[in-house]
């Protein structure tokens, strides 16, 4: 009766199996134990709330975790299976036997001794996972593992390599940081924010409680504004994650970055914002939503100052809104949890000068009166935003190769923009909404020589200047028609020793690399050139979107001595994983759960995960001609030094083993 009832628990599932992909993820790896002994280590990543069993084994009782390896020539094993990781031990009363389980991560190992020069191991991995509700059916993971040197013309099979942390000095996240909090400080400048200090400070100024009350108030006042920021966001990303696991979430920020929709509208808000703040027409939240939240913050405690924060948030929506989404959008390109990180920032940059301002409502005096001069500051953001507004249409044509913003194209509009910018500053030009400007003030001139500098840096790059402090934000080199000094070519002519010469370059008639190197776009057929060659591989995953991308190869591949070690001595793969374009049928990829993947971009970004667990931008593999790690992945890190000494030592792993 018991094995019935369990047998029935797991056909239920048999439809949760249909929807979903399989909770534990397999990987394996190599050790060379002594000169013809090896160990290959099995990985299995367990997803919460699931758990794996043993290896048992249980007659009578649920599948235990089976290794069954085929014979292969020169190979022979030393013992049977290790379990490396220690399983938790339990009595079952359904089974009525104790029973061991692993949760998060087991491990098992494989020790063989290899007589050849090299051989292949294949086999398969029968498994089981419960939860406390039900069971899925066994399923099997099919493995193949090179031991030594194979034969060079042996095909790699797929399987997962779990990779260590690439090293990085923090730039991706923490530039993000440090921008959201100076849009955050910035916003307290804005016209519909600053209007809000007095009332703040009147609300405050009552001090009913005593000096500790209105202290705790404060403090609860800047936290709920935080809250209000950052919680709608974290809450989306946790309901993400629970449904789907992390690559769903990547997913849905992937799309917000990259899909022609959100960064479409995104350009489209920027340009109606841009053209309220110059005074075309006034943007506010409803009135009723304003005045129900404000009038709840008249019942004083706990539920006053969360509407008191509500009120302030909801009226200055209309000059945060556009620097909340560009943070927002900034920020998915890493990993999934930068969106929470960055908009805590940008919060709490937001929020303190209020806090102050709630704890000492005496600073209010002196502060400048709010004014004509705020006019200014609001037609300076609407020049801003229509700078800004452009990266989101960028990134769109980028991604499905419009080809209606080519970089001179960007160029133009920024230079025009902050032209017309600085001549705003000088007092030149004059909107509906300016008060008489007899004269121009000290800060109004500093502000025009940088406006002006700012556009003649920007004139260069008309010309083909890489303009590397804009890398990140301008499109890249190879969309602008004419670069000085190469004739018609935005890029140079590429060195004469080219690996891919002769070979036809899959979506090379979409995908560029910079200045002028030569690689393909497609990882089977750059690991097929390398065996070819004999020459390690470069895996570049990248992103049309991806800023940090661009600032790399502005930055750090710039350097002629990089280019020169990726010319020479490597295959280069530039794999996009969000590129819209959609792939003939005989390229598109049926994921474990029977999704068919039909563009490039979900293609490599389905690939980068399953294959190496990777789900960021920019990340750097150097790989052998067998697929294998040569040395640890590296991350965003602009230090050019460390970079060379990186591929030097790519190079120098795979001379070892070819000796």
């Amino acid at each position: 009766m018991k094995k019935l009832l369990f047998l029935l628990g797991a056909v239920s599932s048999l439809m949760q199996v249909a929807a979903q992909d399989s909770p534990v993820r397999w990987s394996s790896e190599v050790n060379r134990l002594e000169a013809d002994r090896y160990q290959v280590v099995f990985t299995a990543k367990i997803e919460h709330p699931w758990h794996l069993y043993d290896m048992g084994p249980y007659e009578g009782g649920p599948n235990a975790t089976t290794f069954t390896f085929e014979p292969a020539e020169g190979l022979a094993p030393d013992g049977g299976v290790e379990m490396l990781s220690q399983p938790t031990r339990v009595y079952d009363e359904m089974f009525g036997m104790t029973i061991g389980y692993f949760e998060g991560t087991a491990r098992f190992a494989q020790t063989l001794t290899l007589s050849g020069s090299g051989a292949r191991l294949r086999g398969s991995v029968e498994y089981m996972v419960c939860n406390d509700q039900n069971c899925l059916p066994p399923t099997e993971w099919d493995f193949s593992v090179e031991i030594g040197t194979p034969p060079a013309a042996a095909p790699q099979a797929p399987q997962q390599i779990v990779l260590p942390d690439a090293p990085t000095k923090g730039g991706s996240i923490w530039s993000a940081v440090i921008e959201a909090i100076l849009w955050g400080f910035a916003a307290l400048l804005t016209p519909c924010v600053f209007p809000m200090v007095p009332m703040t400070v009147s609300f405050f100024m009552k001090g009913e409680g005593g000096a500790a009350a209105g202290r705790m108030k404060a403090l609860l006042y800047g936290l709920f504004i935080i809250l209000l920021y950052t919680l709608p966001i974290a809450v989306i990303i946790l309901v993400t994650n629970l449904v789907g696991g992390d690559a769903v979430t990547a997913d849905i920020f992937n799309w917000l970055a990259t899909h022609w929709v959100p960064n479409v509208i995104f350009f489209l808000v920027f340009m109606v914002f841009a053209a309220s703040f110059f005074g075309a027409f006034e943007i506010t939240m409803p009135s009723w939503l304003v005045n129900s939240s404000d009038r709840k913050a008249d019942r004083g405690g706990l539920a006053g100052l969360f509407f008191m924060a509500l009120t302030l948030v909801l009226v200055s929506f209309s000059c945060t809104g556009p620097i909340v989404g560009s943070v927002l959008i900034k920020s998915t390109s890493g990993e999934v949890w930068e969106p929470v990180v960055t908009m805590l920032a940008f919060s709490a940059a937001f929020a303190l000068p209020f806090t102050l301002f709630a704890l000492f409502p005496s600073l209010l005096k002196n502060l400048p009166k709010s004014g004509g001069w705020l006019n200014s500051v609001k037609v300076v953001l609407g020049f801003i935003e229509v700078a800004l507004g452009l990266k989101f249409l960028s990134v769109a044509d980028q991604t499905y190769h419009w080809g209606l913003l080519d970089r001179e194209i960007y160029l133009a509009i920024w230079i025009a923009v902050f032209t017309l910018l600085g001549f705003y500053l000088l007092g030149k030009l004059k909107f509906a909404h300016d008060s008489e400007l007899k004269h121009i003030s000290v800060t109004r001139l500093l502000l025009s020589i940088v406006t002006f500098a700012f556009v003649v840096y920007l004139l260069p790059g008309m010309w083909g200047a890489p303009l590397k402090g804009l890398s990140g934000y301008l499109p890249p080199l190879h969309t602008q028609d004419f670069v000085m000094g190469s004739g018609q070519a935005a890029a140079p002519a590429p060195a004469p020793n080219r690996d891919a010469a002769e070979t036809k370059v899959k979506y090379a008639d979409f995908l560029h690399l910079p200045f002028g190197l030569e690689g393909f776009f497609d990882f089977q057929q750059g690991l097929e050139q390398a065996r070819k060659v004999g020459k390690p591989l470069f895996v570049d995953f990248t992103g049309h979107g991806c800023v940090n991308c661009r600032e790399m190869e502005a930055r750090v591949w710039s350097d002629e001595r990089v280019q020169s070690i990726l010319r020479n001595d490597y295959v280069i793969v530039a794999l996009y994983s969000d590129d819209k374009k959609v792939l003939p049928e005989s390229d598109w990829v049926t994921t474990e759960s029977g999704k068919v993947l039909k563009s490039l971009g979900k293609i490599n970004s389905h690939f980068a995960n399953t294959r190496f667990g990777i789900n960021a931008q920019p990340y750097y593999l150097l790989l052998d001609t067998r697929g294998q790690l040569l040395v640890p992945p590296r991350g965003y890190d602009l230090d050019v030094e460390e970079y060379i000494d990186f591929l030097r030592s790519g190079v120098e792993k795979f001379k070892a083993e070819q000796r």
